[in-house]
């Protein structure tokens, strides 16, 4: 009678385990629609004015896509391209050279104290990057937007 139970019980749980192992999770398929990453009136790279630099740089960072819809910012990186120069000690000859800052924030528009160090030291011939824009739709699917990259006239 014993081995009867013990069969039986066997034999349900085998029955179990083989139905939930035939079960898939259904998947949805979503196709993302063409995303556009903004800050202030610009799209794409584009090279701007001085002036026009210092004072967008402080402007909130948007994600939208063809039909106006918007996007929350997830996290962006900002990686602001610096000019300089350095001199040789032994000859005094001095070249030019490239210096990078950059961090991921989430939270736009930039910090004030980024904004107001980028406002002091930028120059003509600089370059403003955002990439690895990481936005939310309203449902809450997660989806990389264009890089937007801005060369400094």
């Amino acid at each position: 009678m014993n081995y009867i139970k013990i069969f039986l019980v066997m034999l349900f749980m085998a029955g179990t385990m083989q139905i939930n192992a035939q079960t898939k999770p259904a998947v949805i398929k979503y196709k993302v629609p063409p995303l556009f990453t903004q800050l202030g009136g610009l799209r794409d790279s584009i090279a701007i004015p001085l002036n026009e630099a210092e004072n967008i740089i402080g402007q909130s960072l948007k994600v939208f896509d063809d039909k106006k819809g918007s996007y929350t910012i997830s996290s962006y990186q900002f990686l602001y391209r610096k000019r300089g120069v350095t001199e040789n000690e032994e000859t005094g000859k001095v070249t030019p050279m490239t210096s990078i800052v950059s961090s991921r924030f989430k939270v736009t528009p930039l910090p004030e104290g980024w904004v107001s160090q980028v406002r002091e030291q930028l120059k003509s011939g600089e370059e403003l990057f955002f990439f690895d824009v990481i936005a939310k739709d309203a449902q809450g699917r997660v989806m990389y937007a264009p890089n937007l990259k801005i060369m400094v006239k």
